[in-house]
C-alpha cells in the first residue's frame, strides 16, 4: 500500500498532482483536493497513534479511491453525466459511506455516459475517456473513467456500476480487474428503477476487489434488495466444473488471447468444457426494460438537455405498451430459472468478456450498433447483459494482450450468492496467468505491501 518513508497525506498528495498534470485520457470530472487531504492526514494521525493496528480495524486506510460520477457524494457534485444535473448530494451512497468508514481517501469522480446509457464512456459534460492502451480508442463504459483512472495509476481502486456490462466491458477494455457482485451484494441507493443495476470495484488484481468488495457489502435500510449478507471468504478448489463459452462472432485476437485461460484452467486441475451459449440472447427484452425506465427517469421537458442517443431510447420507451414491459420481465424470469438449472450442471462459467476490441473513441458503440435508432447500442457485448437479467456474480480479469498491444479479457460468472466461489477462482486464475497486465501503469495492491506507520 505504502512503502519507504511516504505518508498517506504524501501519497495524496502526489495522486492528486498525478490527476492535475496526467489525466490526459479524462478519467476525472471532479477532483476532491482539500477534503482528500484532510482525509490523508486523518489517517496519517490514527497510523501515528496505533502503528500497524491502524490496518487491522481500518484495512482501506490511506487507499486512493474514485467514485463514478452516477454515485452519490456530499462534497463532490454528482452530475451523472447530464446537463441537468449539478448538485451536491445531502449524503454519500451507502458504499461510499462504507469505504471512507474503512479509511480510504476519495479523490474524485470519474466519467460516465448519461445515466449511465452506454457502454462507452461519451458524455456532453466532458470529453470522452479514452483507452490507456491506445488513445485513439475508447476505454468503454459507463464505468470507463474508472477503468481508466485506475489502469494508469491515477488512483488504487474505483467504485463503479454495472447495469449491462458497465464494469466489466471498461475492465476488459483498459486492462484491469472488474468484479460485478451478485446482485444486492453491495447496497445501492438511490437504484434504478430497471434493477438491472450492481455496484462494483475496479482495480489491478483480484485480490483488491475482493477487499473493497468486502469492505462495501452487507444489507442497508436505503436498498429493499440488498438481502445479501457482507461477502465471506473462499478457499481456492482444486477442481471446479467450468462450463466455456464461445460467442460467435469473437474476433480471432481476442479468441487466441482469452483461450490462454482456457488452458491456465485446464493446468490448474478444473474441468473444462466448451458449451454453446446456455441461453437465448435475452438483447431485446433486455433494451424495453431499460428504454422503459429511461422513459420513466425522463420528464418530456428535459429532452432538450438530453444526449442524442439517449434521447432516442427515451423515445422509444415511451411507445412502450405495460404489457410489453411485463412480456420483457417474464423473459428475465425465464432467463433466471434458465441460469439456475445451468449452474446445477457447472461452478462456473467462463467466456470472453467482451468479444471485440475497443472501437474509436467518441463512438457509443462499433460502427454496425453505433445508429440508436436501431436500438444496438449494447448488443456488440453479448457476455456482458444476460448476467445483469439474472443478478449473476460475474469477475472480468484481463487474460493477456492481442497483437496489436490492447488487453483482452476473460469473465467468470457463478451462481447467484457464490461470490466467494468466483472470487477465488478468478485469483486461483490471475496467478496462472501471470497477475496483472504492465502496461500502461501499475500501483502498489491494496492488500499487501510495507505500510509505514
Amino acid at each position: 500500500m505504502l512503502s519507504g518513508a511516504l505518508t498517506v497525506t504524501e501519497h495524496v498528495q502526489a495522486t492528486l498532482a498525478a490527476i492535475k498534470n496526467r489525466d490526459a485520457l479524462d478519467a476525472f470530472v471532479a477532483v476532491a483536493g482539500d477534503d482528500a487531504l484532510a482525509a490523508a492526514e486523518k489517517a496519517d494521525a490514527r497510523i501515528r497513534e496505533m502503528g500497524e493496528q491502524a490496518w487491522q480495524d481500518l484495512p482501506l486506510l490511506g487507499v486512493t479511491v474514485s467514485v463514478k460520477d452516477l454515485l452519490q457524494t456530499q462534497d463532490l457534485p454528482t452530475r451523472r453525466g447530464s446537463l441537468l444535473r449539478n448538485n451536491r448530494a445531502p449524503r454519500d451512497a451507502p458504499a461510499v459511506v462504507r469505504v471512507r468508514a474503512a479509511g480510504a481517501v476519495i479523490v474524485g469522480k470519474t466519467t460516465t455516459s448519461e445515466y449511465g446509457w452506454s457502454a462507452s464512456t461519451v458524455s456532453r459534460v466532458s470529453p470522452s475517456t479514452r483507452n490507456p492502451y491506445d488513445p485513439s480508442l475508447t476505454a468503454g463504459g459507463s464505468t470507463g473513467g474508472g477503468a481508466a483512472a485506475v489502469a494508469t495509476g491515477l488512483c488504487e481502486a474505483s467504485l463503479g456500476t454495472d447495469g449491462a456490462g458497465s464494469i466489466r466491458i471498461p475492465a476488459a477494455f483498459c486492462g484491469v480487474v472488474g468484479y460485478k457482485p451478485s446482485y444486492g451484494r453491495l447496497p445501492y441507493s438511490p437504484n434504478s428503477i430497471d434493477r438491472l443495476a450492481h455496484q462494483g470495484p475496479l482495480t489491478r488484481t483480484v485480490a483488491d476487489a475482493a477487499l473493497l468488495a468486502q469492505v462495501a457489502a452487507g444489507p442497508h435500510v436505503d436498498d429493499p434488495d440488498s438481502a445479501l449478507g457482507s461477502l465471506d471468504r473462499a478457499r481456492d478448489r482444486r477442481r471446479l466444473r467450468v462450463g466455456w463459452i464461445h460467442h460467435d462472432g469473437t474476433s480471432p485476437q481476442i479468441a487466441r488471447v482469452t483461450d490462454r485461460a482456457r488452458q491456465a484452467m485446464l493446468a490448474l486441475g478444473h474441468q473444462v468444457e466448451s458449451v454453446p451459449a446456455p441461453y437465448d440472447d435475452p438483447y431485446p427484452a433486455l433494451v424495453d426494460i431499460l428504454a422503459a425506465a429511461e422513459a420513466a427517469d425522463t420528464p418530456p421537458w428535459a429532452e432538450q438537455w438530453c444526449d442524442p442517443g439517449r434521447l432516442e431510447i427515451v423515445r422509444y420507451g415511451r411507445t412502450l405498451s405495460g404489457e410489453a414491459v411485463m412480456r420483457a420481465e417474464g423473459v428475465r424470469q425465464s432467463l433466471r430459472a434458465r441460469m439456475r438449472a445451468v449452474m446445477e450442471r457447472y461452478d462456473l462459467l467462463a467466456l470472453a468478456t467482451v468479444p471485440i476490441e475497443p472501437p474509436p473513441a467518441g463512438a457509443v458503440a462499433p460502427a454496425w450498433a453505433a445508429d440508436p435508432r436501431d436500438l444496438q447500442w449494447l448488443a456488440w457485448a453479448p457476455a456482458a447483459y444476460p448476467f445483469n437479467m439474472t443478478g449473476q456474480p460475474a469477475v472480468s480479469l484481463p487474460a493477456g494482450l492481442t497483437r496489436s498491444g490492447l488487453p483482452a479479457a476473460v469473465q467468470l460468472v457463478g451462481p447467484v450468492g457464490a461470490d466467494a466461489l468466483v472470487l477465488a477462482a478468478a485469483r486461483q486464475l490471475e496467478a496462472e496467468l501471470g497477475g496483472p497486465l504492465t502496461p500502461p501503469a501499475t500501483t502498489p495492491a491494496l492488500s499487501s505491501g510495507e505500510r509505514t506507520p
